[in-house]
């Protein structure tokens, strides 16, 4: 269960940004190719927050869906796997969506500066 060190960056580079200001939300967004399980980020996220500026907060989570490009034809094909086949037969593919995973909003009590 690797979320759990994930989970614990996260709470930790929150933590750094709201800058001692209690943090009211905080949204990631996370690939579907990433291996990550959103629902463990879920499970961690409270245990990781307790004791911290994040203590409460809620978490929201984005999951963006893989996508491809084909390097023979130039077509977008979804993906559920790092890995695909594209229409035209070719496995050769350049994953351009879904392996992200970022704080992507960070809502606070107060301004942030």
């Amino acid at each position: 269960m690797h979320e759990l060190g994930i989970t614990q960056n996260i709470v930790a580079i929150a933590a750094e940004y709201a800058n001692g200001v209690p943090v009211k939300r905080v949204t990631l967004e996370v690939g579907k190719l990433t291996a990550i399980l959103p629902d463990a980020i879920r499970f961690c996220f409270d245990v990781c927050c307790q004791g911290t500026i994040l203590e409460g907060a809620e978490l929201e989570i984005l999951e963006k869906p893989g996508l491809a490009r084909c390097r023979q034809c130039g077509s977008e094909v979804a993906l559920e796997l790092p890995f695909g086949v594209c229409h035209c037969g070719c496995q050769d593919l350049q994953i351009i969506q879904g392996e992200e995973l970022s704080i992507k909003e960070l809502e606070t009590e107060d301004v942030c500066v």
